[in-house]
């Protein structure tokens, strides 16, 4: 045997008639014939298969078990083999949230470049967010209504994993007394008591003071403290309510108490005024809403993250909603006729029906009268029911008995909304889906982000924007970037990364797609040719490659660019294998292996 070639002896998968044959490698070998000669099945089914199974059983037993047995091929033997990487033709990401940025791991680093040259802005007032002093913090607070209740929280541990025992342990030690966990208020004294889950994540807030604003008195003077207590000495975690004078006392302990809290929680501090959540930075917020940013994190630009993703639709960017055109598909059809599909064949008798019928006689309206010539409001009562009350009178001929009773119209979307959301059944719920169709998220009109994130711009420009760019403009505009010295020096690396798969994309001759376009909307040749720029990036050596004709759907004038990149993809020191019918890419081929005469039974011998 040669270990210049791949030797494959005896290969009789599928319709192989116990074929030999000698692949080259570290070159670019295009394997091509008519269809089902066999192209496929000895580059996948045989030699991608017999990689994958001695990989399988490189393994330990413990991982095997995890993978389940792989089929040996129907072959007598192959040597020179080296691992290998199977880019089909097909779509491969289902998943809703997977866009061409994500998985090209692109977007993680416009995630980061936001994070760490980003300029925030109030999402309110779109003025830029600086840092609040403690001075500032103090004044807002002391703004809030005379007599409301303040408690001034250190958020030591934001949405992060673990069972925090030391933890708990250090902050006892250090004379704090009480703590919020997940929302529920522990004494640091049982602290051996308080179990987490590892895998969880959690919030924990140390209550450094309680206060109440002072009241004023009829002679505009403020109230003298209901508790006396040294002003110079704010204790950690008191539990009692102080109300002191507003001018002195109150100042100093409120001031106190701000200044613990962002010592222990880098910057950041939890104030519940009456029991409603504010949070303030010492690092950054608005100074004419009163808005607190957190420190810029990565992960406040993940659609994926609950820190970054909208609220209303948790980072989807489209909510899935009853669509009345789906509901009423035939608007030339009276009610009687079925014109609301989910009560077609309720509407004749039954309780559904005289229920209906009601509506019509008070409304006076008839039930074969086509559904596009009812007028606005009784087609919105039958959609989304009624805030008015009827008199109902219902025959059960279940029970054979008759009942009355007052109260409102339930339409059908709002009876499909609420069988929707108490049943347990996914085949009951797949049936509802039908009458539900994707719609833009109100709140964040698709861009899938909270309001703080979209806030956040480089040279005017969000990170939604960004992605909304074609890849070849998305490029210009990071080559572009007017940055100071430092934050040149900050960006350096991740725009050199972010550069070099942009232009990868676009020497596959994907330049015209968006890196926010949903992954589960490519082409069969759009998602290879992506996942062949990934590989490209990795820069491995030593690979070999298999490809299923990647030329698909690719524009001729672009056909050699796709042609250089598995040239480079050679160059790199890997065997790329390529199964493709097209004429360039066979004339620019190391080798050609041509499968025939015929197809089937008439195949390769």
């Amino acid at each position: 045997m040669n270990d210049k070639y791949i030797n494959i002896r005896g290969a009789r998968e599928h319709n192989l008639k116990n074929i030999n044959v000698d692949i080259p490698i570290d070159k670019l070998t295009v394997i091509t014939g008519l269809s089902g000669s066999g192209k496929s099945t000895l580059a996948f089914d045989t030699l991608y298969a017999e990689g994958q199974r001695r990989y399988v059983e490189s393994l330990s037993a413990y991982a095997r078990q995890f993978l389940g047995l792989m089929n040996k091929p129907d072959v007598d033997s192959i040597h020179g083999l080296s691992p290998a990487i199977s880019i089909e033709q097909k779509t491969t990401h289902h998943n809703p949230r997977s866009t061409v940025a994500t998985v090209t791991e692109i977007y993680d680093y416009l995630r980061l470049l936001y994070a760490r040259v980003g300029i925030p802005h109030c999402p309110n007032c779109g003025r830029e967010i600086k840092p609040q002093s403690v001075e500032r913090i103090v004044e807002i607070l002391t703004r809030e209504k005379s007599g409301a209740k303040l408690e001034i929280l250190a958020p030591v541990v934001r949405g992060r994993k673990g069972t925090y025992e030391e933890k708990f342990k250090e902050l006892y030690q250090s004379g704090f007394s009480r703590i919020l966990v997940d929302g529920e208020l522990y004494d640091l004294s049982d602290w051996q008591d308080i179990k987490l889950d590892k895998q969880k994540k959690h919030n924990i807030n140390i209550i450094i003071d309680r206060l109440q604003i002072p009241l004023a008195n009829n002679n505009g003077l403020s109230a003298k403290s209901k508790i006396s207590t040294p002003s110079n000495s704010p204790s950690r975690g008191r539990s009692n309510l102080i109300v002191a004078n507003i001018n002195s006392d109150f100042i100093t302990r409120l001031t106190a108490a701000v200044e613990q809290a962002g010592e222990l929680a880098d910057g950041l501090v939890i104030v519940f005024v009456d029991g409603k959540e504010r949070i303030f930075s010492q690092k950054l917020a608005c100074a004419s809403c009163g808005i607190s940013y957190e420190e810029l994190q990565p992960r406040l630009f993940s659609f994926n993250s609950p820190f970054g993703a909208c609220p209303e639709c948790h980072g989807l960017g489209a909510k899935l909603e009853f669509d009345p055109d789906l509901v009423v598909p035939n608007k030339d059809l009276s009610l009687n006729e079925g014109a609301i599909k989910p009560w077609r064949t309720q509407l004749t008798g039954g309780y559904r029906g005289q229920l209906v019928r009601t509506i019509a006689k008070a409304y006076s309206f008839s039930m074969d009268t086509p559904w596009k010539k009812l007028p606005a409001n009784i087609k919105y009562i039958l959609l989304y029911g009624s805030e008015e009350k009827f008199h109902f009178d219902v025959h059960s001929k279940t029970y054979e008995s008759n009942f009355s009773y007052l109260g409102m119209f339930e339409g059908v979307i709002k009876q499909m909304e609420r069988h929707y959301r108490q049943t347990e059944s996914e085949e009951r719920k797949r049936d509802i889906e039908k009458y539900m169709s994707n719609k833009a998220c109100a709140v964040c009109h698709g861009q899938r982000l909270k309001p703080e994130a979209l806030a956040v711009t480089i040279n005017g420009i969000n990170i939604f924007q960004a992605t909304e760019m074609p890849i070849d403009k998305a490029r210009d505009f990071f080559n572009s970037l007017k940055l100071n010295a430092t934050e040149q020096t900050i960006a350096k690396l991740i725009l050199k990364e972010i550069n070099s798969r942009l232009t990868f994309l676009i020497d596959v001759g994907l330049n015209y797609l968006t890196l926010g376009r949903a992954a589960g909307t490519l082409s069969g040749g759009e998602a290879q040719r992506i996942r062949l720029a990934t590989q490209i990036g990795s820069e491995l050596r030593g690979v070999l490659y298999i490809l299923d004709e990647p030329s698909i759907g690719l524009h001729q004038r672009d056909n050699q660019k796709l042609i250089n990149t598995l040239k480079h993809l050679r160059e790199l020191g890997n065997t790329v294998i390529v199964v493709e019918h097209d004429e360039e890419t066979m004339m620019s081929a190391d080798y050609i292996i041509d499968l025939g005469p015929g197809a089937g039974v008439h195949g390769p011998k």
